[in-house]
């Protein structure tokens, strides 16, 4: 473009400047990959997409962050900046995959990093999601993969956080919420619930999937947290009355629970009292 234009085109906000040295259209900054492409120019070789941004880039809509997160060799000293977080480690080319010309960590390499240092609730629901609808042979091997990296990282930090989280995963959840759901009711002391658990009839047809239940109690907990569930609220009082004339106890949670979970705790440990199975 030359020098001019590119001054022109800044001045006139066609142009910006995300970190020194790097010039994008303003209209792609908001593009993931358009972010992730000036961030790897921005630092410079050795150096890889890491983290949340590599999860994103693998397809992990549990892993969302509008920062840019890279990692290079313990050997360099590169500051973090505004939107672009620079973390060091240690990494070999089987550690890395090339996306759409983009440097980035394998999956199985950016999880356990995730897993070890990314935000709890953020990193199972990315692990969950994952491992979401792959075979169970297949489910058992990015677990393995995982679990090798974990193994091979110089910075123990996390590590039993990690492996927690991974073996609470099941890849069952139906969305990132419903995983991060499954993860405050484990922290609250209850067993880890059964995801997506099946009411049958006598003759075999499925007539309810649960999102979690304890079925040696009787007890679903379901989340009600999308627009849709506002339609069906005539429909889910009836299920739930006609789960109770099965024996079962209905607890249902929104997405506010997610925020303060301590109105679906209360109501979660009265079923489980009312069951006479504490939670701890």
């Amino acid at each position: 473009m030359g020098r001019r234009k590119v001054l022109e085109g800044l001045e006139r906000g066609v142009l910006t400047q995300p970190w020194r040295g790097v010039v994008v259209h303003a209209s792609d900054l908001l593009k993931l990959p358009t972010r992730a492409a000036a961030a790897l120019l921005a630092v410079g070789q050795p150096v890889t997409l890491s983290g949340a941004t590599s999860l994103a880039l693998h397809g992990i809509s549990a892993a969302g962050d509008r920062d840019v997160h890279v990692t290079v060799p313990y050997s360099r000293r590169i500051r973090s900046r505004t939107g672009l977080i620079v973390h060091q480690g240690g990494f070999r080319d089987q550690d890395m995959i090339e996306i759409d010309g983009l440097a980035m960590f394998s999956i199985d390499r950016a999880l356990a990093d995730f897993l070890c240092d990314g935000d709890k609730r953020a990193a199972f629901a990315a692990v969950d999601e994952a491992m979401r609808g792959l075979p169970p042979d297949h489910c058992a091997k990015l677990r393995e993969n995982v679990r090798d990296c974990l193994d091979d990282r110089r910075d123990r930090r996390g590590i039993h956080r990690a492996l927690m989280l991974l073996d609470l995963a099941t890849g069952k959840a139906e969305s990132p919420p419903e995983s991060v759901l499954r993860l405050i009711v484990v922290e609250a002391g209850f067993p880890a619930p059964e995801p997506q658990h099946e009411i049958t009839a006598i003759d075999g047809r499925k007539l309810f999937v649960l999102d979690m239940a304890w079925p040696t109690r009787r007890i679903a907990l379901e989340y009600d947290g999308f627009a849709a569930h506002e339609e069906r609220r005539d429909y889910d009082l009836k299920r739930d009355e006609q789960m109770q004339g099965r024996g079962w106890v209905t607890v249902r949670a929104a997405a506010a629970d997610l925020r303060d979970p301590s109105r679906l705790l209360t109501d979660l440990r009265s079923a489980f009292d009312r069951r006479s199975g504490r939670a701890a």
